[in-house]
């Protein structure tokens, strides 16, 4: 079985799942290939689908749904009636209705969805003062994406003939969750910058842009392209490129969320069939 493993990864979590889930996958004697298609260059490219038996979609969560972005690149795709599966890596806040959004639009693109996974991890405001999942993705993170790759397998091959079940709706409409994406400006209000500092110019803050909203020369992200991933602060080599202090506002987050630090460590990583 010949199997398509394309995930987006901006600071790393999906990144790190993927590897678990594709070694799995190796394990019970799938071919995977992977694309990472967090860079614009990879998005741009056409994908053929008529190699491969089956295909897996790995997504971070942002603002409830995958990032508009990704979203946008899998709705040109035509699965061919083939079978799918979707993960997502998310930082303790706000992981639905991204199951069932990205399931509608696969399935619009006429894939068929066979399961689902739902992985903890640091979240990406951590690189502005947060202290949401530090030490997330762990051990018992990967333990249930192995066990999400056993289930998802035999689903593949057809032993197991099962599509997935009802996921959770959002109270909300697709113009509110729209809305939902510029909360990420109402948090970050200084938009990544190197702030005047000096640096060696290596350019991945620029090349590796998920959005191609970095520019290098002056060191700062463009506010009409930056999706607020930070990867070119995860990224930056020399951590001259920061964003506003969020410390102050995580205290408020957890208020508003009726969570503290305690109950979003004790999440679980789930698995939806």
């Amino acid at each position: 079985m010949r199997v398509l493993l394309a995930y987006f990864s901006a600071t790393g979590n999906t990144a790190k799942m993927a590897e678990v889930i594709k070694e799995r996958f190796e394990e019970l004697g799938a071919e995977i290939e992977e694309l990472d298609i967090t860079v614009p260059s990879k998005r741009r490219k056409p994908v053929d689908i008529a190699p491969y038996d089956a295909f897996l979609f790995g997504i971070p969560v942002h603002s409830n749904r995958a990032p508009k972005i990704v979203r946008e690149w899998l709705k040109p795709l035509d699965g061919k009636g083939k079978k799918c599966s979707t993960f997502f890596t998310y930082g303790g806040f706000g992981v639905h209705p991204s199951h069932l959004s990205t399931k509608e639009i696969l399935e619009a693109q006429n894939f068929v969805v066979v399961s689902s996974a739902e992985f903890l991890g640091k979240h990406t405001f951590n690189l502005g003062g947060w202290r949401a999942l530090e030490e997330r993705p762990n051990d018992q993170d990967f333990d249930v994406a192995k066990e999400y790759v056993d289930k998802t397998y035999r689903r593949f091959t057809g032993e197991d003939t099962s599509l997935i079940g009802e996921l959770e709706r959002s109270d909300h409409t697709e113009e509110e969750l729209d809305n939902f994406e510029n909360f990420r400006f109402m948090a970050v209000t200084q938009l990544p910058s190197r702030m005047g500092k000096e640096c060696s110019m290596c350019m991945q803050c620029e090349d590796l842009c998920p959005a191609g909203a970095f520019d290098a020369s002056i060191g700062e992200a463009d506010k009409d392209k930056c999706i607020v991933c930070l990867r070119c602060v995860d990224i930056c080599p020399e951590k001259v490129i920061s964003i506003n202090d969020l410390s102050q506002i995580w205290p408020m987050k957890l208020k508003m969320e009726n969570e503290t630090e305690e109950t979003i460590k004790e999440k679980k990583s789930k698995i939806y069939l």
